[in-house]
């Protein structure tokens, strides 16, 4: 008998912890693609964000993080100055034909200066002039930033240099552009606002910020964009409208004027095309586990935060909520234990990840209780094999 009633509810658990509602299809021409939601983490589009592409000029993300991390442990100063090598003004100066602030030979140039170089203008220059002051060489530099990716968790990004410029080897992610950028905006607010400085002036040549979205009244402060023959036209990009805001990335696209309506349509669903609905509280009852061996069948389960979603408003696609776990779950079971999570699918995007722990404790059944789950187990666990195969 308790098995049955143990089966019946766990069924009527499983179908409780789904809903399905619409999804509005959202397509974009990029080839590689990822929006969050800013506040959560949520994933509100996702297209091969997993795929690398050659970073170009938003390497410069990962070269300014290296530098705002330095200056905020106070290893850096910024009226400190840093000499202008001919590496740098060949490589990344007028002669180069590229991104530049145009520094001159043989100057020095204060930090602060170079930092608005890089991010407003995505000067080439100025990205050598710091690698090769803060670490000697561009080369030990890029060494820095690699391993400062694989601190944060960016297993993918590898640079070779600090600008950007085309080099074997040298790759990033949508996923993880998306992250560094969504890092840098909590963690270094100060230098974050330099992203949406309009313009900068040096050597009395005034050059305007060269991220399009900015001129276009959306909401727009950030961050960067990028080009390579191999990968096409790039851009990372976040937009604070309405109370909310969300961060993108993607790569792949044709040219300039494509990237940014591509982008644009993009920030704008993720602004407009959701709406946020909180499905539980703190502490409350999101769903229930099987229990093998314990006193009791099913535990309950809550979130340490409040659950909400993302609900788009008007779509075809099923948005799909689930509670998993590896189970039967073996009793004992203490309060406030780690059990599986809620996910959240939109389309075929896992969109949110709800760690969720049991709200009670459960302890350990009778033998013959355990002689039961034993049998249910034998059973139920034949079938999920059966299924599987």
């Amino acid at each position: 008998m308790r098995v049955a009633l143990a089966a019946a509810a766990a069924i009527a658990t499983l179908l409780l912890s789904v809903f399905v509602v619409n999804a509005q299809p959202f397509e974009t021409k990029a080839r590689q693609a990822l929006m969050i939601d800013a506040e959560t983490g949520t994933i509100l589009y996702s297209k091969n964000p997993d795929d690398p592409f050659p970073p170009a000029s938003l390497a410069k993300l990962m070269t300014m993080e290296v530098v705002f991390r330095a200056v905020k442990e106070g290893r850096l100063k910024l009226e400190q100055t840093f000499p202008v090598s001919e590496n740098a003004w060949r490589t990344g100066g007028a002669p180069s034909g590229t991104s530049t602030m145009f520094a001159a030979l043989k100057s020095s140039i204060q930090l602060s200066d170079l930092i608005q170089g890089v991010i407003v203008q995505a000067a080439n220059d100025g990205c050598i002039i710091i690698a090769e002051g803060m670490a000697g060489s561009e080369e030990k530099f890029a060494e820095l930033m690699t391993q400062r990716a694989r601190e944060m968790g960016l297993q993918v990004s590898t640079f070779r240099n600090s600008s950007g410029l085309p080099a074997d080897g040298q790759k990033v992610t949508a996923r993880e552009l998306v992250w560094l950028a969504t890092h840098i905006w909590r963690e270094y607010p100060d230098f974050y606002r330099i992203y949406s400085q309009p313009d900068f002036t040096w050597n009395k040549i005034t050059q305007r910020n060269r991220n399009p979205l900015l001129k276009m009244n959306i909401g727009a402060d950030g961050m960067g964009t990028g080009y390579t023959e191999e990968s096409g036209y790039a851009i990372v990009a976040s937009v604070e409208r309405d109370g909310r805001r969300v961060f993108a990335a993607m790569s792949g696209l044709t040219s300039d004027r494509e990237r940014a309506e591509e982008v644009r349509k993009m920030l704008d669903w993720g602004i407009d095309g959701f709406r946020k609905s909180q499905l539980f509280a703190v502490g409350e009852t999101v769903g229930q586990a099987k229990i093998y061996g314990g006193q009791k069948a099913l535990v309950p389960l809550a979130a340490d935060e409040p659950v909400s979603i993302f609900m788009p408003t008007d779509s075809p696609d099923e948005v799909v909520a689930k509670i998993v776990y590896d189970g039967p779950v073996v009793a004992p079971i203490e309060q406030g234990q780690a059990i599986g999570a809620l996910k959240v699918w939109v389309g075929k995007t896992l969109s949110q990840e709800i760690p969720l722990r049991a709200t009670e404790a459960v302890p350990v059944g009778p033998i013959h209780w355990r002689a039961y789950d034993a049998v249910a187990e034998l059973l139920t666990g034949w079938i999920r094999r059966a299924r599987s195969s």
